[in-house]
């Protein structure tokens, strides 16, 4: 009996034929991987040493060591992985892995064989707050960006976390506005003195655009305070959406508007007893000349004025 199973498990190995984690982990599909941790998940394959079992052969990685500089290496601290089931809190079970690393663990970033949605369950395992309840329906989760995509946690401090690396980080995906903010008008994004976050919820939130606050003027207002009003006068398209003539990101034209005046005007404004278009030579007409609307109604996002209601005053 003995004679016929070597046989067999001979004949196997000459017909290449694959045995239980017979080849190196980093070969199996992702649904070899899913399978593999699900079983060491449902056995419970926890190491009795925790960390000291994975040190044995990483500890010579500085990238894996420079976690005990940072919080989630912390063990004095409770809500710190490193305090808890340590390596295994993050990657799983070890089981079989040490053993010829013929085990697959729960690996983050672009070479992980994992699915984002599935890496980013191993985050809000410990991550889940009121800063990220809008996570799930937020653009950045349904287009399956993953946390490491952003974060990093074996550092002594996450780079992210520097408002100074924010909008580097942004920008390197969001290459439109990275390309607006270079623009001669713009919010001071480039120069790192404001940061995309400033406005923006990057897990998400039940806003428009994932917006801190709940409106596109209400996130305005919180630094242009002067045009939130009330006026006596009210300019419809300012009350309604600053967005409207106005791109935040940054624009070719002064004062971030989309269009110069008075093409900009004239989205709006075609039939009102002026010119309805740009004449062909607006040196010689006083309403295509210049700023054009501008030069008389210099109170365009609302007058308080008596007799502002042509926005005058």
């Amino acid at each position: 009996m003995k004679h016929l199973l070597s046989a067999i498990l001979l004949i196997k190995l000459i017909l290449f034929i694959p045995l239980a984690y017979s080849t190196p982990w980093d070969s199996l599909t992702t649904e070899q991987v899913k399978s593999t941790l699900e079983e060491k998940f449902t056995a419970g394959k926890y190491s009795p040493k925790g960390a000291d079992s994975c040190l044995v052969c990483h500890k010579k990685n500085d990238k894996v060591m420079a976690i005990f500089d940072g919080k989630h290496g912390d063990m004095s601290h409770s809500n710190s992985p490193m305090a808890g089931l340590q390596c295994e809190s993050c990657h799983g079970p070890l089981g079989n892995h040490n053993k010829g690393g013929k085990e697959p663990m729960i690996t983050f970033g672009q070479d992980s064989k994992l699915s984002a949605p599935t890496q980013n369950t191993v985050c809000l395992g410990c991550h889940q707050n009121t800063a990220k309840a809008g996570w799930h329906n937020s653009l950045h989760n349904l287009e399956e960006i993953a946390c490491a995509s952003c974060h990093q946690v074996h550092v002594a401090k996450d780079p992210i976390l520097d408002k100074q690396q924010v909008n580097q980080a942004c920008t390197s995906c969001h290459t439109r506005e990275k390309a607006d903010m270079s623009k001669r008008s713009s919010h001071p994004l480039k120069w790192d003195q404001m940061t995309c976050i400033d406005c923006h919820a990057p897990h998400g939130s039940s806003n428009e655009s994932a917006l801190k606050k709940a409106t596109v003027n209400d996130t305005c207002y919180s630094c242009h305070a002067e045009k939130r009003g009330p006026f006596l006068w009210e300019h419809a398209p300012v009350t309604e959406n600053c967005s409207t003539c106005h791109n935040p990101h940054g624009s070719v034209n002064e004062a971030l508007v989309k269009q110069r005046v008075p093409q900009l005007c004239q989205q709006c404004h075609a039939d009102d007893g002026h010119a309805s278009r740009v004449v062909s030579q607006p040196s010689t007409n006083a309403f295509g000349a210049g700023m054009g609307c501008l030069n008389c109604h210099s109170q365009i996002h609302g007058s308080n004025h008596p007799a502002g209601s042509n926005f005058a005053r």
